[in-house]
């Protein structure tokens, strides 16, 4: 299941330097239920013909924020992010923010002329966590797209990033490399589970059977410090990644690589081809090489415990959406009496 964007918007998908929430935890089994929305966003028709339009004429992009009722991580944004002044001001100046239910049953109205609902919508750019946001530039293209909360110090430079038009230069990942240059140890992470150098990805495809996961790291990114300081490090997350073959691709090395279906490209411009944008990104492949689901994000422990399940155990097949298996997921754990804190 290749993930792509319908031609108004071709993904650049996560998680992303996609960063993890951070901050005080949430007590277990709080619904936060609907979350007030800043005044400031823009009380759209979701025609988003018009809106882009609109947007371009004040120098401004439009910001899309996918939420849902109950989301934790959607309260984080809105208190932590949005409840900032400087960053409010600094969305306010350069966004029109048009907020979007994944569950709601609003007309949404594409240039083309096309509608469908916002559930459906969300459906259509696989829309997998909430919040996610989507920046449109002026010809209604996605230059940046953040799945899941970023910390506000994070979330800026995202917002300068766009702002600033820096797309037509650099990716994020290095853009944001370049505004933290010590923030990373500067080298990448081995792990005793990672197949082998040069990696040979259509030879492992037709040799084992367990699912082939892709990390694209880089070496200036502190998310994949942290991935393997933090997360990697845990049992339970070390024992489901034993159900996977795993490669770790520096995705801006010019070293070539065997990719799952046979070619032989240096490891950037396969990144590039898959449209990666971010550090750490996870890509699932099946055993016929062809990809299954991404996580571009570093997530924390329990969704990254939930992606890896997600995958291993084929629950991708059966359910198309990511956030009602989480849901599910943590309602069943509650359901028998543990503790689910999807903060940390």
């Amino acid at each position: 299941m290749r993930i792509i964007m319908l031609p108004l918007l071709l993904m650049l998908l996560l998680s992303s330097i996609l960063f993890a929430a951070e901050g005080d935890s949430l007590e277990a089994g709080v619904n936060p239920g609907y979350h007030e929305q800043p005044a400031w966003f823009k009380e759209s028709f979701l025609d988003l013909g018009e809106d882009i339009a609109e947007a371009k004429a004040a120098g401004k992009r439009v910001l899309l924020y996918f939420y849902q009722d109950g989301c934790p991580y959607c309260a984080r944004l809105l208190e932590d992010n949005f409840g900032n002044k400087a960053i409010a001001d600094k969305t306010r100046k350069h966004f029109d923010v048009i907020a979007l239910n994944i569950w709601g049953d609003r007309e949404v109205t594409l240039p083309s002329g096309k509608t469908m609902t916002e559930k459906h919508f969300a459906e259509s750019l696989k829309v997998q966590y909430t919040p996610t946001l989507v920046f449109l530039d002026e010809q209604g293209k996605a230059v940046a797209r953040l799945n899941g909360y970023y910390a506000p110090h994070k979330f800026e430079v995202v917002l300068d990033y766009v702002a600033g038009r820096h797309e037509k230069e650099m990716k994020l990942a290095e853009y944001y490399a370049r505004r933290n240059p010590v923030a990373a140890s500067g080298k990448l992470n081995p792990e005793p589970f990672f197949l082998p150098h040069p990696l040979r990805l259509a030879d492992n495809r037709r040799e084992s059977w367990r699912p082939l996961l892709v990390l694209f790291e880089q070496k200036a990114c502190q998310p994949c410090d942290e991935l393997h300081k933090d997360i990697f490090g845990r049992e339970p997350v070390v024992t489901s990644l034993s159900n996977f073959d795993i490669a770790q691709v520096d995705m801006r090395s010019t070293n070539k690589l065997q990719t799952p279906d046979g070619r032989e490209l240096p490891a950037r411009k396969w990144a590039a081809e898959l449209g990666i944008q971010y550090a750490p990104s996870l890509v699932f492949f099946d055993a016929g090489g062809k990809e299954i689901f991404r996580s571009e994000a570093y997530l924390k422990a329990f969704h990254l415990h939930a992606v890896l399940d997600y995958v291993a155990t084929g629950a991708w097949r059966h359910q198309p959406n990511f956030q009602r298996f989480v849901q599910h997921r943590a309602d069943v754990l509650r359901a028998k009496g543990f503790t689910v804190d999807l903060m940390k």
